[in-house]
C-alpha cells in the first residue's frame, strides 16, 4: 500500500494570502515538506500524524517538483518556507502584531524588530535537545501559550522538534493563531547562512549550495540519507488538495470537489508517481 502524503497545492502568492488571513481566533500549524521531511513521513509513523494534524502542508522542495515534473509532467506547486517566512516578515506583519520567534538567538531575534519594525516580537529560546526533557517541553509550551493570542509563531527549532511542540500546542487548545515550522529560515533573513543564487534555487539544487557552505554538517543528510528519496518515490502517494477560500464553500478543479479551509480537506486529487532514476538531491 502507497504511503499518502496530502501536499497543499498554492505556491508563495497563494499561500501568502491565506496564511495572512487567518488571524488568531483560532489555532493550526504548517509544515513544509522537503526531501528529507518526505522520507521521515514514510518511515516514521508518528512524523505522519505531525503531519496528518497540519493546518497547511506547503512542498518546500524545487528539486521535488522539478523531479515529478520531469517523470510524471504533473506540476506541484512550490510555496518554500524560507520565501514564506521573508514574506510574512516584510509585507504582512505590522509593527503592533504579536509575533513569536521559538530558537533562534537573541541577536537574530533583535535584528528582526530593527530589520521589519516588529515592536511586539517576542523570543522564546529553549535549551539544546529540550524535546528530549518534559520540563522543559512544558516551560516552552506555557512561554508560548503565555503571549497567545499571537499573529504567527515562527517555530525555528529544527525537525521534528518544531513540528512536535505544534501538534501539541493544537492538542492543549490553549494557543491561539498560526504557528508554522519554518527551520533555518530565520538564519537566511538575518544573513546567518547565505542562500544560493536564484537561478540554481529555481533548477532545484539549494541543496547542493548548502552541502558546499557547509559540507560536515550537511553530509549526511544530502549524500546519505537524500538518495532514499529515489527509492521510496515509486511508494509514495503525493496528493495534491486546495482549500476554498471561505469556510463551507468548496472549489472545484480538475472535476474534483475539494474541501475548505476549516476542517483541512479530505478529498484530494491523487498524484501517483513513478520510478525514477537519478542522483541526489534535496531543496532547502
Amino acid at each position: 500500500m502507497a504511503n499518502v502524503l496530502n501536499i497543499d497545492d498554492y505556491d508563495l502568492e497563494e499561500a501568502l494570502k491565506i496564511v495572512a488571513d487567518f488571524g488568531s481566533d483560532r489555532y493550526g500549524y504548517v509544515v513544509t515538506p522537503n526531501v528529507d521531511h518526505v522520507i521521515r513521513h514514510y518511515q516514521d509513523r508518528q512524523f505522519r500524524s505531525l503531519y496528518a494534524h497540519a493546518s497547511y502542508v506547503l512542498l518546500d522542495s524545487r528539486f521535488l517538483a522539478n523531479t515529478m515534473g520531469l517523470f510524471r509532467r504533473k506540476g506541484l506547486r512550490v510555496c518554500l518556507g524560507s520565501d514564506l517566512t521573508a514574506s510574512l516578515l516584510s509585507k504582512v506583519i505590522e509593527p503592533l502584531d504579536v509575533a513569536v520567534l521559538v530558537g533562534g538567538t537573541a541577536a537574530q531575534a533583535q535584528h528582526l524588530r530593527a530589520t521589519f519594525g516588529l515592536e511586539a516580537l517576542h523570543h522564546i529560546d529553549p535549551p539544546m535537545n529540550f524535546i528530549r526533557d518534559p520540563a522543559a517541553v512544558e516551560a516552552c509550551l506555557r512561554e508560548i501559550e503565555a503571549l497567545s493570542p499571537f499573529r504567527f509563531c515562527f517555530l525555528a527549532i529544527g525537525s521534528p522538534q518544531q513540528e512536535i511542540i505544534a501538534l501539541k500546542l493544537k492538542e492543549r487548545g490553549t494557543a491561539r493563531g498560526l504557528a508554522l515550522c519554518i527551520g533555518a529560515s530565520i538564519n537566511f533573513v538575518t544573513g546567518v547562512e547565505k542562500r544560493a543564487p536564484l537561478w540554481v534555487q529555481h533548477l532545484g539544487f539549494e541543496w547542493s549550495f548548502r552541502l558546499l557552505q557547509n559540507p560536515r554538517r550537511m553530509a549526511k543528510r544530502y549524500l546519505v540519507r537524500g538518495p532514499r528519496i529515489f527509492f521510496l518515490l515509486p511508494r509514495i502517494d503525493l496528493r495534491l488538495r486546495r482549500h476554498s477560500a471561505l469556510p463551507g464553500e468548496g472549489k472545484e478543479i480538475s472535476g474534483v470537489t475539494l474541501a475548505p479551509v476549516l476542517p483541512t480537506p479530505t478529498t484530494p486529487v491523487s498524484v501517483r508517481t513513478t520510478a525514477i532514476v537519478g542522483g541526489p538531491g534535496q531543496a532547502a
